[in-house]
């Protein structure tokens, strides 16, 4: 706008310069600019006429560490070329999607691909694609959207746990049958010849190759097969920053468990004190698995219920024979307590906890090294404090005799849920 004005102004102090004067050059000036102006107005109305445009997403959903696929075709139906157009996405992905800037000659097409890291979990919006364009002196402008706009969810990552299995609780018949069931479990323990009625997703292939016979596998019955996650999210224990916080390794680790239990055809259910108390009832299958991640892409740190009362909200929900799992940052003794009430009811406990002392020093470091200062060392009284209350939460589960799981920065999930 200030632009045109300019333009405005200088167009009528030369045109009152010219016919108060009279001189020729001064007309001459005046015919100039009419003709650039005039010219690059028309290029401008021209540069968006005749023209085709699109793109594609490769998916609508995703996890962590994935690459987003955006196809973006370009097209020129008119025989006058078109000498600017900027072309661009308007999202909220962290860090954009990049934009282009070219030319199309006489009925030319363009196509090409960009691949986006998704780094952050959440839901974001990809707007309508936009076309701008303009004149080479740059006096006007115009500018359209195409298409329509997009959500994308991502889902948190989720780390392989290949080595670690969900404990059955400790109720006569919870451990695995040693007979052998028709039906397909998560024990698969050998492999048979194969004979008349054998479905063939019961085939296994690699003895199969290797033996030079069909074989089949055989399952043990498991009657404690479900499973129960309590994310604990509230707002006064989380610490770090970005994918190193205690937010989201808790989330990484609820996401990583729910992951391998429902692909190994058990029952999950979960409870999350995020802003409000999520309850998403136990449930097997596909169905629930898009359930429990739409979930974990949605909840943030910023809960206000301690986990003591989110466990007394829980027990109500599990049965005889589930084991529940609890994923905590929290140093608090309190929420050891009603776990008993787990115990009595013939439920297993399991406490993933995440050192938050750990994620805390190790935010501190980083923002020392960027910034050329010498490592971050808390102060003694701060320390033994956080000493003395991990020493105390320590003793209250093994009062109880809980497995208990402690998650570090920087070291891989299957390696702490084995050791």
């Amino acid at each position: 706008m200030l632009r045109r004005l300019q333009l405005f102004l200088i167009s009528a102090v030369l045109l009152v310069a010219a016919f108060s004067t009279g001189l020729p050059f001064l007309f001459y000036l005046v015919y100039l600019a009419i003709l650039i102006v005039g010219g690059s107005y028309v290029l401008t109305r021209l540069g968006l006429s005749d023209l085709e445009a699109g793109y594609a997403v490769s998916q609508l959903h995703g996890h962590v560490g994935d690459r987003l696929k955006v196809t973006y075709t370009l097209r020129n139906t008119s025989p006058i070329p078109k000498f600017w157009l900027e072309i661009h996405n308007p999202t909220s992905l962290p860090g954009g999607l990049p934009g282009r800037a070219l030319n199309l000659g006489p009925r030319a097409e363009r196509s090409w691909l960009i691949r986006a890291p998704l780094v952050r979990r959440g839901h974001f919006r990809i707007e309508p694609l936009q076309i701008q364009t303009g004149d080479p002196f740059g006096f006007f402008e115009a500018s359209a959207a195409v298409g329509q706009g997009v959500t994308l969810v991502v889902y948190p990552r989720i780390e392989p746990i290949p080595m670690w299995r969900i404990p059955a609780a400790n109720v006569e018949g919870s451990h695995a049958a040693p007979e052998r069931t028709l039906q397909t479990t998560p024990l698969a323990t050998t492999v048979r010849p194969w004979a008349p009625g054998d479905s063939m997703n019961r085939i296994h292939w690699k003895s199969t190759a290797r033996q030079g016979e069909i074989l089949v596998k055989e399952f043990d019955l498991e009657t404690t097969a479900d499973a129960w996650i309590v994310l604990d999210l509230q707002r006064d224990i989380q610490t770090g920053r970005g994918d190193e916080s205690t937010v989201e390794a808790s989330i990484r680790v609820a996401a990583s468990i729910a992951d391998k239990a429902v692909a190994e055809n058990r029952s999950v259910g979960m409870t999350v004190n995020a802003h409000r108390l999520a309850l998403l009832p136990a449930d097997r299958g596909g169905r629930q698995h898009l359930k429990i991640m739409q979930l974990l892409a949605a909840v943030d740190g910023d809960g206000g219920t301690p986990l003591e009362e989110v466990l007394v909200a829980t027990v109500s929900r599990l049965r005889r024979g589930m084991t529940a799992i609890v994923v905590t940052a929290s140093l608090d003794t309190r929420w050891v307590r009603p776990l008993s009430a787990f115990r009595s009811r013939g439920i297993a406990c399991v406490a993933v906890t995440v050192d938050a002392d750990a994620f805390e020093r190790h935010a501190r470091d980083e923002d020392a090294r960027l910034s050329g200062r010498p490592p971050y060392e808390a102060d003694a009284a701060t320390a033994e404090a956080r000493a003395k209350r991990l020493r105390a939460l320590r003793h209250a589960l093994a009062e109880y005799e809980l497995r208990t799981y402690t998650v570090v920065p920087g070291r891989p999930l299957g390696e702490v849920l084995v050791g």
